[in-house]
């Protein structure tokens, strides 16, 4: 045996028409995050067809006033007596607005949907890496991801999912940037300026980079950060210094090489001329010296001339041309020696170019700065991260100790005396 149905042509009388909407939306919100109906709702300013409804509702006048307060628990009373929803008020809203959904368990859907979007940031890809560590953290606390993704939690996973592809693949080995987007993410454009996928990227390029690139604003900071990292926006903007590389006959960069070395003038090489059709330079099982500062190339050009060995100057962080060649020089056997600053911006760099097969340290380590700084050579040394140093673990110690910066040009006399030694057996 069944108890009375919601009369409901009466409750649409009652509690459907426009003059209580407010109050069946505000009974439904409390519905759906679970709250009880037992205590008033209010409405700031009402309407007298809003005050009339409600008094019709309830069957009695209201105080006057602008505002309009509603006593849930006697609205609940009035429906079940009257018969016109004998199941109550959440009933009655029910009928005339629908299924009200779980905000709760909505909400608790959501917060997991996002913890695992924000999971796929903890690949070892990132974790294992500082700099990266520190980026994800800060996409954390920033809330980067979701914006980035619309408040999508599904698009984040995505967004998440391809930037942790993209870093797997970082450094680079000389890749103009659509054709390192279309390796690793098979679309030539995914990395294209202005997607929420290379904005993601993008911040984490820059934390690997590290300053100066991280500090750098515009298409200035975005070409330094992702040379960085090997990559370069283009073939023809992205180049490397040398000094001394021997030419050849069989390409029009091997040609300008050879000119180059006979005049004994520095030549720079883009990416393109390195990765289109890349020089012979028979240099196997030879030293190629690696230095950090445009300064030391110069001098050296000066000093040497045509007698000068084989040299690169990296300018800084490592282009995507200066990558690609030094990558190329180590394929081949060669034996690179490089010098930078004694500064912990020198230190990051160096390490990137000392993993290559065959690089060792060209007088930097940890005696050589000792040496330079007992001469009272430097700067204080102010600025940037510590690391280490795995090719002498003795110089990061040194370097903290004594907080003195030394440039490359504090020891230009030392960097051409050993150059001098190596033209002699050239």
């Amino acid at each position: 045996m069944t108890g009375p149905v919601t009369d409901l042509p009466r409750l649409r009388r009652l509690l459907g028409g426009p003059e209580t909407a407010w109050l069946v939306d505000r009974v439904r919100e409390r519905l759906s995050t679970g709250r009880a109906l037992d205590t008033p709702v209010a409405l700031r300013t009402a309407t007298g067809e809003q005050r009339r409804a409600i008094e019709l509702l309830l069957g009695r006048r209201l105080r006057s006033g602008t505002s309009l307060t509603v006593p849930l628990a006697e609205l609940d009373r009035v429906l079940r007596e009257s018969l016109a929803c004998p199941d109550g008020l959440a009933a009655a809203v029910v009928a005339l607005a629908g299924p009200v959904p779980d905000r709760r368990a909505e909400d608790a859907r959501l917060a997991v949907a996002w913890q695992q979007a924000r999971a796929v940031l903890d690949h070892p890809t990132v974790m294992e890496r500082p700099e990266l560590a520190s980026w994800r953290a800060r996409v954390e606390s920033t809330g980067l991801l979701k914006r980035l993704s619309g408040g999508d939690p599904a698009a984040a996973h995505r967004l998440a999912a391809d930037a942790v592809q993209v870093l797997s693949h970082l450094p680079a080995d000389g890749l103009t940037l659509p054709a390192f987007s279309a390796r690793t993410l098979g679309d030539a454009h995914a990395l294209d300026e202005g997607r929420p996928l290379a904005t993601l990227v993008h911040s984490a390029v820059r934390a690997l980079a590290g300053p100066p690139a991280d500090a750098m604003s515009g298409a200035a900071g975005r070409r330094t950060a992702w040379a960085a990292v090997g990559v370069a926006l283009d073939e023809l903007s992205s180049r490397v210094l040398t000094l001394g590389l021997p030419g050849s006959t069989d390409s029009t960069t091997g040609h300008i090489l050879a000119a180059a070395r006979e005049g004994g003038e520095p030549c720079v090489l883009t990416l393109r001329q390195l990765t289109r059709r890349p020089p012979h330079l028979g240099l196997a099982d030879r030293p190629v010296h690696v230095c950090e500062n445009p300064a030391v190339l110069a001098a050296a050009a000066d000093d040497l001339g045509p007698d000068c060995p084989p040299l690169i100057c990296v300018e800084g962080n490592l282009s995507a041309a200066a990558r690609t060649l030094l990558t190329q020089l180590a394929d081949q056997g060669c034996r690179i020696a490089y010098h930078g600053d004694f500064d912990w911006g020198g230190i990051r760099i160096a390490t990137g170019i000392l993993r290559l097969p065959g690089a060792a340290p060209w007088s930097y380590d940890a005696p050589s700065y000792l040496a330079a700084v007992d001469r009272g050579l430097g700067t204080p040394l102010t600025t940037g991260t510590p690391g280490p140093t795995p090719w002498d673990p003795a110089l990061a110690p040194a370097l903290s100790e004594h907080a003195t910066r030394i440039e490359e040009e504090h020891l230009l006399d030392h960097l051409l005396a050993d150059l001098r030694r190596h033209a002699v057996r050239a």
